[in-house]
């Protein structure tokens, strides 16, 4: 892997560019985060912006269009062969986890797409998933657009941040700052849950108080 991450690091800032996009896209669509997660990708980009390579806001860019388009074309897999994605023999001794992953969308909907993009194997399955039970694509869209939006310019950010430590970064971004981050965007769409339903009842409280209002 760090001759790998070497590679990415030294080519042409350009193909640099290509290589991260392609990566991050093949996770979602391909299933090759079973083999590289995506946040390794993501890392790599924001290391190689982190060297005046690449402009910050073109890699962010990049990455999470790159990821909303990947977890699209998994979502179409799914849609039109969901039995044979699920069959297929590289999730074998993953059934445990593809069947938390299905009761997790079953019991969570669009918030599972959204959450599922900071799990390493959720990510890579889930919209392929969300296709398979045929969940409407326009609710698939708004969730995975916002999960891409949150976790690529999180870990660009974080690869920028992190310049030449980007190896000790790129291990640990699958697992402790990836629940630190999942914990992040729970507690954020717990209160953002929580003010509207307050403003809700606000609301209605008012329309309530407004029909009641004796004629004048």
């Amino acid at each position: 892997m760090s001759g790998f991450v070497d590679a990415i690091l030294s080519v042409d800032p350009v193909l640099a560019l290509v290589l991260v996009g392609l990566l991050v896209f093949a996770e979602d669509a391909l299933f090759v985060g079973f083999v590289i997660p995506g946040e390794t990708a993501a890392v790599l980009g924001g290391v190689v912006a982190s060297r005046g390579h690449v402009e910050l806001w073109v890699m962010m860019v990049l990455v999470v269009v790159a990821a909303i388009i990947g977890d699209t074309v998994g979502y179409e897999v799914g849609k039109h062969f969901g039995a044979r994605v699920l069959n297929m023999k590289v999730l074998d001794k993953r059934r445990a986890q593809l069947e938390k992953a299905q009761a997790f969308l079953r019991r969570r909907g669009g918030s599972a797409v959204f959450l599922g993009r900071f799990t390493a194997f959720f990510r890579a399955v889930m919209p392929a998933l969300a296709g398979t039970s045929r969940m409407h694509y326009p609710r698939f869209l708004v969730f995975n657009a916002a999960g891409g939006l949150v976790w690529g310019t999180g870990f660009v950010l974080l690869g920028f941040l992190a310049g030449n430590s980007y190896e000790a970064v790129a291990q640990a971004a699958g697992h402790d700052i990836t629940a630190v981050v999942a914990a992040v965007v729970v507690i954020g769409f717990i209160i953002w849950r929580v003010r509207k339903a307050r403003r809700d009842r606000s609301e209605a409280g008012a329309v309530t108080d407004s029909a009641q209002e004796p004629e004048q």
